[in-house]
């Protein structure tokens, strides 16, 4: 059973070494992070799910221990998908592909939360994957007497502003606002009825991720709280815990 979730970005500029000298600019956004982690953890999950996306369709599953990094930016930060104290453990050793750069956003984000409270996983799902292949996949992540987490890793839209990495189209705003409302909401039904063919259109990477989750949480009357939502470099940035 779900029993929390936290919805979180998944730029590589999270990381301060990454974003060097424009660090300080997402400090709020990693302290929302850092709070929407505390839910997860006083949620007393039995096992953690990190969800990203990645290019393509289908899904790849990691398990714990698994590998990942940031020498495609630039920066040699090594990261692993594990509780503190268990990243080096023999018994959480993955030797399976190395982390989307989702998910390695993702290790890094409960590293430095040092995450303890339950085993870790991964989940690295196509953004091309569709809408009923999203939600069956979460549902089938529910598991009778186990106390699942879940932390969905997505940007929203990338064409804000001109500026924007897909320069700016004016629907961007609009879709943002809507999916801001669904996670703030907890709105299961909402998120499930996001087009993927506009996501796309837009940009916006954490369509799939947020659908799997959909999923795992129909059913859960889980609450949501909005603890985020920015725009900076003209993308959707949203944190948002459920509980």
């Amino acid at each position: 059973m779900l029993v929390a979730a936290a919805l979180c970005p998944c730029p590589p500029l999270l990381v301060p070494r990454i974003a060097a000298g424009a660090a300080g600019e997402l400090d709020a956004l990693r302290a929302a992070c850092a709070d929407a982690l505390s839910v997860l953890a006083a949620s007393r999950p039995d096992r953690l799910l990190v969800v990203g996306p990645v290019a393509g369709a289908g899904a790849v599953r990691h398990g714990e221990g698994a590998r990942g990094g940031f020498d495609g930016f630039g920066v040699p930060v090594n990261v692993r998908l594990a509780r503190v104290g268990q990243a080096e453990s023999a018994r959480t050793t993955d030797d399976g592909p190395a982390l989307p750069a989702s998910l390695a956003v993702g290790a890094w984000l409960l590293e430095n939360a040092a995450w303890a409270a339950a085993p870790v996983s991964g989940l690295a799902i196509g953004e091309e994957s569709g809408t009923e292949e999203c939600l069956a996949l979460g549902e089938s992540l529910r598991v009778p007497e186990e106390r699942l987490a879940v932390l969905a890793l997505g940007d929203g839209s990338t064409t804000r502003t001109v500026k924007a990495p897909g320069y700016l189209d004016e629907s961007a705003a609009p879709w943002d606002s809507a999916v801001a409302k669904a996670l703030a909401d907890a709105d299961t039904e909402g998120l499930a009825a996001l087009d993927p063919a506009r996501a796309r259109a837009l940009g916006c990477a954490g369509r799939a991720p947020w659908q799997v989750l959909s999923g795992a949480a129909r059913g859960t009357h889980l609450t949501g709280s909005l603890l985020y939502e920015e725009a900076p470099y003209g993308v959707g940035y949203f944190v948002a815990a459920w509980s």
